[in-house]
């Protein structure tokens, strides 16, 4: 038994416990020769993890310290000097282990913070995981892992077989225009924004974004400084006309087909004119469409990437709503022309994506069951848009203003009451949400709370609702 042994303090334990045999082992407190206890007696005799334990056994075995004999256990080792002696006379002087970093480079001005638990209910952008048909998934994925092909390198522009799929199903369901050589597959869509930065942006270069827009494609544009020029929405929608008076842009990055966060949808005309505008003033449209899949009642608009030939439109999408967000599958569609310059871009800051999970997401498709998914899914998320609609209505009513477009994930709830502290208050009480003023470029800003009621209960709607009545109290 090891009874002279204390650990405390805030090192990790693993780190505790090696230092302090090493030294006695060094110093032969504990003799050479002698047996250590099994690491489920010395776990039970510290109060720690077995596995604790095993690491720190298996560290010292590698450095020479201990020894294994099979069926008789752990012991030190029998000439522990020879072993532990450093080869050479070693430094003249101590050598420090404190020492001041290099310089930092500045922070980038909009720093993403990242949330410190995404999966609460009401979270934005969180699909109903407990619906995804997992095991319907691990049969797919237990075909594609037995292949060998899948075990090395394919491409960095992606599984042909997971492109030709999303070409087919793109153009069947949004109208794109591509085939399989156009489509590049990247690590979620946010690589995809983050691509488009590198090959297109100079420096200087302007960059429209809707207000309020999503974030995350302001954080991946504007990371290079390149100034962010907000465009109002009007309807709930980009306001096409008042791009005229903004002056040049070299990218206008957008949702037409379900407006983030406000959820309103670019109609035809409107679509058009943003083509033609885009035309004349030689500036490329982001269209990020990343959750056209869940409209309620009606059948949404083509994606504006099919309806012009040659159109200046690079188009972004992703597994993550409809799938889920852990497989860290996105894509782009680009114009011929500008596959290439992706492609070296993707090469150069994160090569590959996952080669098994594209050919399992592949066989996904091919085999219908994604289809059916999304059907399942657009049916689930249009009863909980309604129950969480009705409950607001009842329980909410002259405290906030629901924004309700039949589609998509999230519902805005509009209201004067601080957001930022309620959206913290919430996560306290177990539920997520982010406020609609950080959606907003500059001071002026709508307050309210963006509520994914996607991936919550019946009961935590229910929950969630009354909760929301209890905390208006002190935030309104």
């Amino acid at each position: 038994m090891i009874n002279d042994i204390r650990l405390g303090g805030t090192a990790p334990l693993q780190q505790q416990l090696y230092q302090q045999l090493s030294q006695r082992i060094l110093n032969q407190r504990y003799r050479p020769g002698s047996r250590l206890p099994s690491s489920r007696q010395m776990a039970q005799d510290l109060g720690v993890s077995r596995n604790t334990v095993n690491a720190v056994y298996d560290q010292l075995k590698a450095e020479g310290f201990l020894q294994s004999r099979a069926g008789k256990g752990v012991f030190v080792h029998e000439d522990i000097t020879a072993v532990a002696k450093p080869a050479g006379p070693g430094p003249k002087h101590p050598i420090r282990t404190t020492m001041a970093l290099p310089p930092l480079p500045s922070p980038p001005v909009n720093t993403l913070r990242t949330v410190e638990d995404a999966n609460l209910p009401f979270q934005p952008g969180l699909p109903d995981l407990d619906a995804f048909p997992i095991r319907s998934w691990n049969r797919i994925l237990h075909h594609q892992e037995s292949r060998r092909a899948l075990r090395g390198y394919d491409s960095v522009q992606g599984y042909l077989p997971l492109r030709r799929a999303i070409a087919a199903y793109l153009s069947a369901s949004r109208g794109v225009r591509c085939g399989e050589h156009q489509v590049i597959i990247t690590n979620g869509a946010q690589q995809a924004l983050s691509l488009i930065a590198d090959v297109f942006l100079k420096p200087g270069d302007r960059v429209f974004c809707e207000n309020p827009g999503y974030r995350g494609a302001r954080y991946a544009l504007g990371r290079y400084r390149n100034p962010l020029v907000p465009v109002p929405l009007k309807n709930q929608v980009l306001d096409v006309e008042s791009l005229t008076g903004l002056g040049p842009a070299r990218l206008l990055s957008c949702t037409p087909t379900h407006q983030y966060p406000m959820g309103g949808v670019l109609d035809l005309s409107q679509r058009m004119a943003l083509v033609q505008w885009a035309q004349r003033n030689g500036c490329w449209i982001v269209e990020d469409d990343y959750d056209s899949e869940f409209h309620f009642y009606h059948k949404p608009f083509a994606a504006i990437q099919g309806m012009f030939d040659n159109a200046p439109v690079l188009y972004v999408g992703s597994f993550s709503k409809t799938l889920m967000p852990g497989l860290r599958v996105g894509y782009l569609v680009v114009p011929e022309a500008v596959v290439e310059p992706v492609l070296w871009a993707k090469q150069i800051s994160g090569g590959e994506t996952p080669l098994l999970t594209q050919a399992t997401i592949a066989e996904f498709i091919e085999s219908g069951q994604f289809s059916r998914h999304l059907r399942r899914m657009r049916q689930l998320y249009r009863d909980k848009w309604q129950l969480f609609q009705q409950r607001v209505a009842e329980e909410l009513n002259g405290l906030v203003q629901p924004v309700a477009e039949s589609a998509g994930m999230h519902l805005v709830l509009e209201g004067d009451f601080d957001d930022l502290a309620l959206s913290q208050w919430l996560k306290t009480r177990g539920f997520g949400s982010t406020p609609l003023s950080a959606h907003y470029i500059g001071n002026t800003a709508q307050t309210g709370l963006v509520m994914g009621f996607a991936s919550a209960s019946e009961r935590q709607i229910e929950e969630c609702v009354a909760t929301l009545r209890s905390g208006f109290t002190d935030y309104c």
